[in-house]
């Protein structure tokens, strides 16, 4: 099992104090903080070999020996075939309406769309206007509202031999729960569709192996996984080489440069690689390797295994967390919890709790929190179609807490305590 005392130390944003009291950070599903060795990286490469791609001098064939490193060690992270498929971006968002102006190209009026209630707004809006640029039809899979789950009957329905793309979450960012990925990308390929994957909120939280799921595209977002401010589009280097991609003339036409339009954030890039630094030293740690280990499937180098191993102990980790939060909520009165709520199945979801707190406003909970040195969201998260699908996005919303494995237990048991004081204080109005 993973110590926090050992980790902690690695993120140093962790020493922080608020009102005399240390910063509790539970704002994760909006971006972690970061590794020392991601901060180290990013002042190494900014001192020492910060230059543009391609010229004959140091300091830039320094530089673009550390992008290439980016794009192996997410390879690795991924389990990608083959670096060429990992491309770089601003953010998943940007990356989003990139490719899907590229895939629309191949999208004929008629063709057919499949989204969902569930997703964060940059795997819908994309694709829906998409959609609407070239005359296909849309069609938005359900949530069970009980749990905030897919309607996987919806796809049953939906599929067909007119549907091009099924875009879906690997885990919900609003509510936690995790998808049944692997089966709707099965279903989507029996009828012939592309699949596009938003692993933005799964990726810090458990292993992800893009050749194992079948996927043809997968995106997320590093700096919610310890790295900086950054998005990852993965595709299938087949795929990347046959679509039309929206560059200036002189760019490489082969992937992944072909869709990395002008000058990428290189020195983020060393950060990222500092953190899957640290991701290596955590699959490498005693404590780690003692944990029995699954199956994983070939992996594409001796790297790509010890990331996969750091992923499965912080999986495993988080189920303590996620448990503490859920039974310390489901005590409180007056607390609503959006999403799975049963024990036996605190496997279908991420340790991400949207929850409501009777006559109290989301962003007042917040705000009463924040004053505690405690960090959570309210709002929408960009998950604006699941607030608007459970009538709450008009009256604010929900408080959303996002732990990940750099909290501890103590830090949930601060943040119940909080809660319970708040809810009792509404309930005395």
């Amino acid at each position: 099992m993973l110590d926090p005392n050992q980790i902690r130390p690695h993120f140093p944003a962790l020493s922080r104090a608020h009102n005399g009291q240390p910063l509790v950070y539970l704002d994760g599903p909006g971006g972690t903080q970061v590794t020392r060795s991601c901060i180290d990286a990013m002042a190494d490469y900014l001192s020492r070999c910060n230059a543009n791609h391609g010229g004959a001098f140091v300091t830039s064939v320094e530089s673009d020996a550390i992008v290439h490193q980016a794009h192996e060690v997410m390879a690795d992270f991924l389990n990608a075939a083959r670096s060429e498929e990992i491309i770089f971006g601003q953010n998943m968002t940007s990356l989003t309406f990139a490719i899907s102006r590229s895939i629309g190209q191949t999208v004929q009026a008629g063709d057919e769309i499949i989204l969902t209630r569930l997703d964060h707004d940059a795997n819908y809006s994309p694709w829906h206007l998409m959609a609407q640029d070239r005359g296909a039809i849309v069609r938005v899979v359900d949530i069970n509202p009980d749990d905030c789950t897919l309607n996987m009957d919806d796809f049953e329905r939906f599929l067909g031999p007119r549907t091009k793309l099924v875009a879906v979450g690997y885990a919900s960012n609003a509510v936690g729960a995790i998808n049944p990925v692997k089966q709707i990308i099965g279903m989507a390929k029996a009828a012939g569709a592309l699949t596009y994957i938003d692993a933005v909120h799964y990726a810090p939280h458990g292993p992800i192996d893009v050749q194992e799921l079948g996927c043809d595209f997968l995106v997320c977002s590093p700096y919610k996984f310890f790295a900086p401010h950054l998005g990852t589009l993965y595709g299938r280097h087949e795929l990347l080489e046959s679509l039309p991609a929206y560059k200036v003339r002189p760019a490489d036409a082969r992937p992944p440069h072909k869709f990395e339009t002008g000058t990428q954030s290189h020195e983020s890039m060393a950060g990222l690689v500092g953190t899957m630094q640290y991701l290596e030293w955590l699959g490498n740690a005693d404590t780690v390797r003692a944990i029995p280990a699954d199956d994983p499937g070939p992996c594409r180098s001796a790297r790509s295994a010890t990331l996969h191993r750091a992923m499965r102990a912080i999986q495993d980790y988080e189920h303590l967390l996620k448990t503490r939060l859920l039974t310390g909520l489901q005590r409180i009165p007056g607390v609503r919890i959006y999403g799975i709520t049963d024990p036996a199945r605190l496997d279908q979801r991420a340790p991400t709790f949207a929850i409501r707190i009777a006559g109290l406003h989301p962003q007042a909970v917040a705000q009463h929190l924040a004053g505690r040195g405690i960090c959570v969201w309210d709002g929408n998260y960009y998950a604006l179609n699941l607030t608007e699908r459970l009538n709450v996005e008009s009256s604010g919303g929900m408080v959303r807490i996002g732990p990940v494995h750099y909290n501890t237990p103590a830090e949930i048991d601060r943040l119940l305590a909080s809660l319970d004081e708040i809810a009792a204080g509404a309930r005395r109005v």
